[in-house]
């Protein structure tokens, strides 16, 4: 990575492009600058928006100069730069997942026209062209590793989410030739090289391989994993997707609604050196922390 280029937007925001492209390295740098501002409590501050390879601060001229504010990240940024062993302090959240569930299949059959191939589903198309011999070998490569949140939008609640693999090895596949003008609320989705979780039943571009029964939007804050915000997810939150059968999907989904604590979520340490030397075996680490709550 080169040198972030700052720029502002309006008087109000501060817009810093840590990378033309994404990559795990500076999605992780783009956070640990927002983490380290946010510890800072900067008096007229007033939101900082961690992206894939840029990070936007939305602030208040009145209370903070911007010079102040510019200056202070440029500080962060080059401390953060010279963190030998840097970190993040983050969550690990299992997302069971009901892969090729028949209201993503109908919804796909119904816009097969926008589609690259008429004849199908999503899923069959992953798996071909990705080279697999099956869908099972293809929901095995899924949810066979963990995935960073490397941001939160587009609609409240929807979290993008990148491989933690190498590069070579990641899911790459286009969306949609057209959009669709209905997804179903909570399909596990994917388009370019994200991974997302449509928090909303609508539009949508991105291929559909299933349905969570856990809502990761609830503006109600009903259950009380809501508790602190209507949003689950966090930049950052590490997602592992666990593939279950339509039973145990309704299961969950009852549960949920009686308000039970079926959300799987541990405090965890993520060290980003660690990964890189050996992404398998931090992975598989990783993990565990899921049966050592």
């Amino acid at each position: 990575m080169g040198e972030s280029r700052y720029s502002w937007g309006a008087d109000e925001h501060l817009v810093v492009q840590i990378d033309e492209e994404m990559s795990l390295a500076a999605n992780f740098k783009a956070m640990a600058i927002s983490s380290a501002l946010a510890a800072q409590g900067l008096d007229g501050i007033w939101d900082i928006c961690p992206a894939n390879a840029s990070l936007l601060i939305r602030f208040d001229p009145d209370r903070l100069e911007p010079e102040l504010l510019e200056r202070t990240v440029r500080d962060i940024e080059a401390s953060v730069g010279q963190e030998e062993s840097p970190s993040i302090k983050t969550r690990l959240i299992e997302i069971p997942v009901w892969y090729d569930d028949p209201f993503t299949r109908e919804v796909g059959a119904k816009f097969r026209d926008r589609h690259q191939r008429p004849e199908g589903t999503d899923l069959e198309y992953a798996m071909a062209e990705l080279g697999l011999a099956s869908v099972e070998e293809f929901v095995e490569r899924h949810s066979g590793s963990p995935w960073i949140v490397s941001m939160v939008g587009f609609v409240a609640g929807l979290p993008f989410m990148f491989q933690m693999v190498p590069q070579e090895r990641q899911i790459e596949l286009p969306k949609y030739l057209r959009p669709r003008t209905e997804t179903p609320r909570l399909t596990v989705g994917h388009g370019g090289c994200f991974a997302c979780i449509y928090s909303v039943k609508g539009a949508g571009g991105y291929q559909m391989f299933g349905l969570t029964p856990l809502p990761i939007y609830d503006p109600a804050q009903r259950h009380e994993v809501f508790a602190e915000s209507m949003v689950l997810f966090r930049p950052g939150d590490i997602v592992t997707f666990r593939p279950v059968q339509e039973q145990e999907y309704r299961e969950l989904e009852a549960a949920v609604d009686r308000g039970e604590s079926v959300y799987r979520i541990v405090d965890v340490e993520f060290e980003l050196q660690s990964f890189l030397a050996d992404p398998d075996a931090y992975n598989a680490d990783l993990l565990g922390a899921l049966d050592v709550r």
